[in-house]
């Protein structure tokens, strides 16, 4: 399975507009502009573009508490994302979801989570309800190396293996859980290795190469639409920054300036991608164009998000809650008028 000319032309836009983004929103979280935390995706971007590029729109998705990337990845608006980081009432979720906790429906994603490995029993329950409906929607469900060691990645890739969901794992293994390597908490560091545990394939690719982990989920993808089951993809990827930025990490250094910079230098998958695409014939001056339209395009956004306006505080307690009861409304109500 191979992308077309157009996907891959996509693909380039969609790593740049998280790179883009990250790093406008790192300044922006800097100034004062961001509240709360802030965790770059930047450096893993083949990782989630290659993924969900292999995605149609209508299927699901969850992400973590590093998911800024995971909706653009997906193909969602920059301009809404900005301002629900700013926790504006333009934001996807009217600024309530903030950085870590946002949803997207417009293009499937059901739910990202600062909990460690929270979003995995949700994408195993959003594989279920599509399997009881009879649709071929799957679900992608991204975490990383540090949620394998939860309790959630055992009992959810169990039964989805048991009832056979149209569920996609897919492991961002940047190497770190914030400051532990996989080698110090994992007694078996080969993650792709425990889905033998679990009667599904288990893939390891390079997170790093966009082609590589598309061919990856688009198998998975098929596999699953065909009512075969789950299958995990382990990403070995990389973060060029901390795991939140602008907080400092106490302690001695838990990986060496040398090995960050190698990454950088050798290991960066947009230029990597970037290389393959001249090679294949693609024009600079194409290239530089999407460069051009995607640094407008997140200039655009951070424009929407400073404009919108902030939540009103009486407003506090809506969306909150769920009444579907006729007449039982008032309690809500009043909640959000005191």
């Amino acid at each position: 399975m191979q992308l077309d000319g157009d996907k891959k032309l996509e693909a380039y836009r969609r790593m740049l507009r998280i790179r883009r983004f990250e790093e406008e929103g790192m300044r922006l979280f800097k100034g004062g502009k961001i509240p709360g935390n802030f965790h770059a995706s930047v450096g893993q971007e083949a990782a989630i573009v290659g993924a969900c590029i292999a995605l149609r729109n209508d299927d699901a998705m969850t992400g973590t508490h590093r998911s800024h990337g995971h909706p653009i990845g997906k193909g969602g608006r920059l301009d809404v994302l900005m301002a629900e980081l700013m926790g504006k009432e333009g934001g996807i979720c009217k600024g309530r979801g903030g950085s870590m906790h946002l949803a997207d429906r417009s293009v499937g994603i059901i739910s990202e989570s600062g909990i460690v490995g929270g979003g995995i029993p949700l994408a195993t329950g959003c594989a279920f309800s599509a399997k009881v409906r009879g649709v071929d929607q799957v679900t992608l469900c991204f975490f990383g190396d540090g949620a394998v060691n939860q309790g959630t990645f055992h009992e959810s890739l169990n039964m989805a293996s048991l009832w056979k969901l149209p569920v996609i794992y897919l492991c961002e293994n940047n190497g770190y859980a914030i400051t532990t390597s996989v080698a110090q908490s994992h007694g078996q560091p080969d993650i792709a290795l425990r889905a033998a545990g679990y009667g599904m394939p288990g893939v390891a690719v390079d997170g790093q190469d966009l082609s590589a982990v598309y061919q990856a989920t688009a198998q998975a993808v098929a596999r699953a639409r065909a009512g075969e089951g789950p299958t995990l993809i382990v990403a070995n990827t990389y973060r060029f920054d901390e795991h939140n930025f602008g907080l400092a990490v106490p302690g001695e250094p838990y990986r060496s300036a040398e090995e960050v910079e190698a990454y950088k230098r050798d290991r960066d998958p947009i230029v990597l991608y970037r290389a393959i695409l001249i090679d294949e014939g693609l024009k600079e001056e194409s290239l530089r164009s999407i460069e051009d339209e995607v640094v407008a395009a997140v200039k655009q956004a951070i424009q929407f998000g400073l404009a919108s306006p902030m939540p009103r505080p009486e407003s506090r307690a809506d969306y909150m809650f769920n009444t579907p009861l006729i007449g039982h409304n008032s309690f809500v109500t009043g909640l959000g008028r005191n």
